[in-house]
């Protein structure tokens, strides 16, 4: 007989003796009759089983065996009800005692066990997950109401979790960030608006920086946001790339602060649809095929002349298509210019990495209906900003990164030999 089969049967033989093989056959009965729900009952008294298994062992290997006790001095001391946490779930237990010479001695399994902030974590986890709010209320509320949890405890864990989200997010320390690209946007919760900062590091990592709220986006919480960055240690120089959707605000407080040297790279996307709102339908898809086969050529030269072609094109439809896409040529072809390789600006051609982003903040919070107060809304966009985080990857093209490092370099160096020069 193979070894693992040889395990199950003993495994089997194990349940039989702690339940009875009569109580196993209810058990089977009940799941058979009444599904999942029967399940989740047997699991959780299972997980009630185990817990207090564990309970006894911790005590067994601090007082020993009864038959070849430890020490004289420690004594075991019956049991008392108690509860501990299995999952997200709170359950009632017998937890088992240990009496020392100065009294009581708290088993630190049992300890482990009885902390929320794993359940709170989980809870947390869950509703980011989207769980709807009906669900929620069957899943958890009166799942936790079965063992004496009210559903106002639920929302204080919510509250206590994020708030700590919150602090670890607006305290988190960024000097250890070397930034390579920002990524700068606006999201409307609330009736405020939060502008976000989303960073690249040299090495194709992604990193929610932080966040500053605000009636309106403008260039002065542009500026508010940028010294929170920098009072949490984050260098920002003028060789950092930043992606935004063209805002004036943002783009306004950028340039205040790094006027000609300011490397900028508007969103090609919210450039594409802006020229596109111009136009009648008829000539959309046209338009849309002009800007983006313009926007695949590899060399900056190839890719400014088939821009200002369409901006001609334009002109002879709509005058106010040609100027806003006049306005933007050079901002359109930062990367271009940089000799950014095909794949890596991918990412960087538009704001898409923050947009997605934001996607998940919407979905993780569509069972929001009234935000109680800017305190609320802040700790909800750092919880789901750090649960986004855990989603990151590496962009893709990150080899090059060092090269475009050394191109805008030299960029800057050539432009103080000519002002020296001047």
């Amino acid at each position: 007989m193979k070894l693992n089969t040889k395990q199950r049967k003993k495994s089997i033989e194990g349940f039989k003796k702690i339940y009875g093989k009569d109580v196993l056959l209810d058990q089977m009965y009940q799941i058979f009759s009444k599904g999942k729900l029967a399940l989740d009952a047997f699991l959780l008294d299972l997980g009630r089983t185990m817990a207090e298994t564990i309970m006894y062992i911790d005590r067994e290997e601090i007082a020993g065996p009864d038959y070849s006790p430890i020490s004289p001095d420690i004594k075991k001391w019956a049991s008392q009800k108690g509860s501990v946490y299995i999952g997200d779930q709170k359950l009632n237990v017998d937890h088992p005692r240990l009496r020392g010479p100065e009294g009581e001695i708290v088993l630190k399994s049992y300890q482990k066990l009885k902390e929320s902030g794993a359940f709170s974590e989980e809870l947390l986890g869950q509703i980011l997950r989207g769980v709807s709010g009906r669900k929620y209320s069957e899943t958890v509320v009166e799942a936790a109401n079965a063992f004496g949890v009210s559903a106002s405890s639920i929302s204080n864990h919510i509250v206590e979790i994020t708030s700590k989200k919150l602090k670890e997010f607006k305290e988190r320390d960024l000097t250890d960030f070397k930034p390579f690209a920002i990524f700068i946007d606006t999201i409307h919760r609330g009736g405020e608006a939060f502008m976000v900062a989303l960073g690249i590091d040299t090495g194709g990592r992604k990193q929610v920086l932080g966040f500053w709220e605000g009636a309106t986006e403008n260039h002065e919480i542009c500026g508010e946001l940028l010294g929170d960055l920098e009072s949490r240690g984050l260098k920002l120089f003028k060789e950092i790339i930043w992606v935004t959707d063209g805002g004036k605000g943002i783009i306004k407080s950028l340039k205040e602060r790094y006027g000609k040297k300011l490397i900028h790279q508007r969103c090609s996307i919210h450039k594409d649809r802006n020229i596109q709102r111009h136009l009648a339908k008829r000539y959309r898809k046209t338009a849309h095929n002009k800007f983006r086969t313009a926007l695949e050529q590899t060399k900056y030269l190839d890719a400014k002349k088939m821009l200002l072609e369409f901006e001609q094109w334009l002109r002879s439809i709509n005058e106010s298509a040609a100027d806003s896409l006049l306005e933007a040529i050079e901002e359109i072809l930062t990367l271009h210019r940089l000799k950014v390789p095909a794949l890596l600006r991918k990412t960087l051609y538009s704001t898409n990495p923050i947009e997605s982003m934001f996607a998940t903040v919407r979905d993780c919070e569509r069972n929001i209906k009234r935000y109680r107060g800017s305190k609320m809304s802040q700790r909800w966009l750092a919880a789901v900003c750090l649960h986004c985080e855990k989603t990151f990857r590496t962009i893709k093209g990150f080899e090059s990164i060092p090269t475009v490092i050394k191109t805008i370099e030299a960029e800057q160096s050539d432009e103080n030999k000519l002002k020296l020069a001047a």
